[in-house]
């Protein structure tokens, strides 16, 4: 398989914004971001909660 080069990409850019429009890859580009942030957010809050029980695990054998 050959590697896409730059005349390759700049030909499918052109061929997405046609079909897409400026205004519709923005909005498209946005909601991408947000998704990415919001499962960021969602793999950090994961280890967030994983630490919180092992701490609490950590203070209940100390009671005992």
């Amino acid at each position: 398989m050959a590697r896409l080069g730059p005349t390759e990409l700049i030909i499918i850019l052109v061929i997405v914004l046609l079909v897409f429009g400026v205004g519709r890859i923005g909005k498209i580009a946005g909601e991408l971001g947000g998704g990415i942030r919001a499962f960021r957010e969602g793999l950090k809050g994961d280890d967030e909660d994983e630490q919180e029980e092992k701490a609490e695990d950590a203070e209940d054998k100390k009671e005992e």
